[in-house]
C-alpha cells in the first residue's frame, strides 16, 4: 500500500511539473509559428491587404460623408502598397482606428499593418516594427482666439484635451518644464470629441501633431505658433512580421528618394 502511495505521489508530482513547464512556456515570448505570421505571400493568397487606418483626421485618413469612402493621404500609401504586392490598389480591406485601438487590432491579427499617424518612439519599437518615416510633423496646439492666449507659456492651469494612449501629453509636459507651469489633461477617443470639447469650453486647447490640427481650423479658432516633439509617422507592422516589415520599409525608402511621397504630401495640401 504505501508503494503504491508513493508511486502515486511521483506521478502526482510529475504531472504538476510538467504542468508547471507548460505554463510557463506559454506566458513567456515564443516564435511566432508560420501560420500566425503575415508574409508577402500570405497576403497574396488573402487576396487582401488588411490595413489599420484613421477616419477622422482631414488630409491624412477621413471618411467621405457622400460616398462613406476614407480618403487620404495614408490611404493613398495603403493603395500603393497593395498595388504593389497585390497589382491592385482597390485589393485593400480598411478598418477605421484610433490611438487606443490601433495596437490591439495589430495584436489580434485583425490588421495586417497599421497606417494612422502612429508615431515613432523607442518605447514603441520594442513592441512593433515601424517603417522609416513617411512624413514628420511636430505636436501643436489649436485654442480659440477669444482665449487671446499667444503660445504655452500663457497656459498655466489650462486644461488641454488629448487623444487616449497617445504621446502628446508627455511632450506637452516636457516642453512645459521650461515655464515652470503646470495643466491638466482630458483625455477622448476620438479626434471630433476634441474639438467638441474645446467648442463647448470643457478644454481650453486641443493638441496634437499639427497637420491634424490644421484639419479642425475654423474662423472661432487659430493654432498657435509653438512646436514641440518632433513626430515621425511610420508604418507599424507586429513584431513576428520581419519579412512584410522589410518589404514595407523598402518600399517607403524608395518612395522617399524618388519623390513619391513628395507628391502625395502636395497632393493632400500637407506641405502648406
Amino acid at each position: 500500500m504505501k508503494k503504491r502511495n508513493l508511486f502515486a505521489a511521483l506521478m502526482l508530482s510529475s504531472l504538476l511539473f510538467l504542468g508547471a513547464c507548460s505554463s510557463d512556456e506559454g506566458s513567456a515570448t515564443e516564435p511566432t509559428s508560420g501560420a500566425d505570421q503575415v508574409t508577402i505571400e500570405s497576403i497574396k493568397d488573402a487576396g487582401v491587404l488588411k490595413v489599420g487606418v484613421k477616419e477622422d483626421v482631414p488630409n491624412f485618413g477621413l471618411k467621405n460623408t457622400e460616398t462613406g469612402e476614407i480618403e487620404g493621404f495614408e490611404i493613398d500609401i495603403a493603395k500603393k502598397l497593395a498595388e504593389d504586392i497585390l497589382g491592385d490598389p482597390d485589393a485593400i480591406e480598411l478598418t477605421p482606428v484610433t490611438a487606443k485601438t490601433r495596437g490591439p487590432l495589430l495584436d489580434n491579427g485583425e490588421v495586417d499593418m497599421v497606417i494612422a499617424t502612429f508615431t515613432v518612439t523607442d518605447e514603441r519599437k520594442e513592441t512593433y516594427n515601424f517603417t522609416d518615416a513617411y512624413y514628420e510633423d511636430a505636436v501643436g496646439l489649436l485654442v480659440k482666439k477669444d482665449k487671446n492666449y499667444e503660445g504655452l507659456k500663457d497656459m498655466d492651469g489650462a486644461t488641454i484635451g488629448v487623444s487616449q494612449s497617445s504621446t502628446t501629453a508627455d511632450a506637452i509636459k516636457a516642453e512645459a518644464e521650461q515655464y515652470d507651469i503646470t495643466m491638466d489633461f482630458s483625455e477622448y477617443a476620438t479626434y471630433p470629441e476634441i474639438k467638441a470639447a474645446l467648442d463647448s469650453g470643457r478644454v481650453d486647447a486641443f493638441s496634437v501633431d499639427r497637420s491634424i490640427l490644421a484639419g479642425y481650423l475654423d474662423d472661432s479658432t487659430v493654432i498657435l505658433p509653438d512646436r514641440f516633439a518632433t513626430q515621425d509617422y511610420g508604418i507599424a507592422t507586429k513584431k513576428s512580421n520581419t519579412e512584410l516589415a522589410e518589404h514595407v520599409n523598402e518600399l517607403i525608402t524608395t518612395w522617399g528618394e524618388d519623390g513619391t511621397l513628395d507628391g502625395l504630401v502636395s497632393e493632400w495640401g500637407l506641405n502648406e
